[in-house]
């Protein structure tokens, strides 16, 4: 394993139960008690509960039988100690704690009560403690019947905490398990999980906090966890910046391949977008009956005539070119089928979306063969859920797969590709194992055309070097990026153009030499009259908030 794929791994983790399990383990190895942690993890959420709720205020801690419910009881104490009126009601039997929970138990002095929907019943503030991440089977009986008693509470005006991950939510795929806690915050340790960013799940959580509990972080090289939240510290050192001396042809060469001249627009949009991107050159690569249209809606953007498979073939002869997409407008048959085909025996990055995609649903192989064969790698498909299942759906490794992460992480393996599964929860999945979940595109993004801006976006940073995999990752998120900064009535046209001031937000601006003549005398005497430019408006994810950092 190369070291850019660990710096990359651990840019922002995601851990899987097994991996959580597993850091917690090496931690109290290294001779920090079990006991310790604990106590941290109750502490962290009791601090919580007391920065939104005062003191007096009645608070019910739903507590399981297993380390979780361990979480539950210290919290209790230590707002019982700080003027809480706590209360613990346990799933379960004293004699089902083990190890830590039962230490944790026994130094509660507070009432504890069976665990009964009415006891929750004119809380102000319920704390879940009842499962934690790894929970693995539906919930049913008595847990579901709190679940369902603390989501009565919420609906009732309690505020709800959940310690680690909502109750009912899987830590590792996200699913909800027939039934799970809908909280206002989310108080997990040492690093998030999977489960807080994949839906369903990620719409149970409310506002996430990632608090350190004494796990070192140097756990994660023993770990090597393999997913991480998608974001600038994952791929932003590798974001191509232009050269002080550098000119258009040294920032890459995009091609897109353009539909006839009824479907232009899709191809427009990845042309301007591949710009926008950074690419030095873009050419939309043209039937001749759209040349028209084509040459009189981008003025940016060259138009080279180019009809068929076997011209196709020819025109990526040209060295100069660095990366080529198909797929927006180009239509679903044989036609497309060949300009593919044509597109992957050639020695450029290559990204396929949309008909591209689909013009392979009825033999899926052929596309993964020529795939495979690509003499230069770095090929990037970008389906929606609809695209992939067509094109993936009848393998056992994906019907199989029991989260969207674990799924795109088939389909990259099948297909010899990095795949960029689209939606609401995109995840980015490299054949290698390595897999990124994309959390901050708004919902304004369900509109027509935002898709092929995103395969813009791609080609443009592969044209200019990225590797296959960061640059899908960059793409997605500073597509969904762009998408918050326009907000509500976006269209797809305005994604490109919101890209200079997204760009401004994660890389530094070029300052050119260093300033040696003497600067001018200014006007200005007085401070107070100095332009300011006022504060700096930043972007990122809003409902993360982190100790660890």
């Amino acid at each position: 394993m190369t070291s850019e794929t660990d710096a990359t791994a651990f840019a922002d983790p995601l851990l899987t139960t097994a991996e959580m399990g597993e850091a917690d383990r090496l931690t109290i190895a290294a001779g920090t008690p079990g006991a310790v942690l604990m106590e941290n993890a109750g502490r962290a959420v009791a601090d919580l509960v007391a920065r939104r709720d005062p003191p007096g205020s009645r608070v019910v801690v739903v507590a399981g039988p297993g380390n979780n419910g361990g979480d539950g009881f210290v919290t209790a104490r230590h707002l019982s100690e700080r003027g809480y009126r706590a209360t613990v009601a346990l799933a379960g039997s004293h004699e089902k704690l083990k190890g830590d929970a039962a230490a944790a138990a026994a130094r509660w002095s507070g009432p504890t009560i069976a665990a009964d929907p009415a006891a929750i019943a004119g809380a102000h503030v319920v704390v879940d403690a009842l499962f934690g991440a790894g929970l693995d089977r539906p919930v049913e009986g008595l847990p579901k019947a709190m679940i369902e008693a603390m989501l009565a509470a919420r609906d009732a005006g309690a505020a709800v905490v959940a310690v680690d991950l909502p109750s009912g939510v899987n830590g590792t795929t996200g699913a909800v398990m027939g039934v799970a806690v809908r909280a206002d915050e989310s108080v997990t340790f040492f690093r998030g999980k999977p489960g807080h960013w994949l839906l369903p799940g990620r719409l149970q959580c409310g506002r996430l906090h990632v608090v350190d509990i004494g796990i070192p972080a140097s756990v994660l090289a023993a770990i090597r966890p393999r997913t991480v939240l998608n974001g600038p510290a994952v791929w932003g050192a590798k974001l191509p910046s232009p050269a002080a001396a550098g000119h258009k042809y040294g920032r890459g060469h995009a091609v897109v391949v353009s539909g006839g001249a009824s479907t232009t627009g899709a191809a427009r949009l990845s042309a301007r977008a591949a710009l926008r991107a950074g690419a030095g050159l873009v050419t939309l690569a043209s039937p001749s009956d759209a040349l028209a249209v084509n040459a009189a809606t981008n003025l940016a953007v060259m138009v080279r005539a180019v009809d068929g498979a076997g011209a196709l073939s020819s025109f990526l002869a040209d060295e100069r070119f660095n990366a080529v997409a198909l797929g927006p407008g180009l239509g679903v048959g044989q036609d497309t089928r060949d300009l593919v085909l044509a597109a992957l025996a050639g020695r450029r990055a290559v990204v396929l979306d949309a008909d591209a995609l689909t013009s392979f649903a009825d033999d899926p192989a052929a596309l993964f063969e020529a795939i495979a064969a690509h003499p230069a790698g770095g090929v990037v498909l970008t389906p929606h859920e609809g695209e992939f299942s067509r094109l993936f759906g009848r393998f056992d490794e994906v019907r199989n797969a029991r989260s969207k992460l674990l799924r795109a992480h088939a389909g990259a393996r099948l297909a010899h590709a990095v795949v960029l599964l689209k939606g609401a929860d995109t995840v980015i999945a490299d054949l290698d194992g390595r897999t990124a979940i994309n959390a901050n595109g708004p919902p304004d993004l369900a509109t027509a055309g935002a898709g092929d801006v995103l395969t813009g976006l791609v080609t443009g940073l592969s044209a200019q070097g990225m590797t296959a995999f960061d640059a899908a990752a960059a793409a997605a998120w500073l597509h969904a990026e762009a998408a918050r900064v326009v907000g509500t009535g976006l269209i797809a046209e305005d994604l490109s153009e919101a890209m200079p001031a997204i760009y401004a937000s994660v890389r530094t601006p070029f300052a050119g030499p260093a300033a040696t003549a003497v600067a001018p005398r200014s006007r200005v005497r007085d401070p107070s009259h100095r332009p300011d430019s006022g504060p700096r408006k930043t972007f990122g994810t809003p409902w993360i908030r982190s100790r660890n950092r």
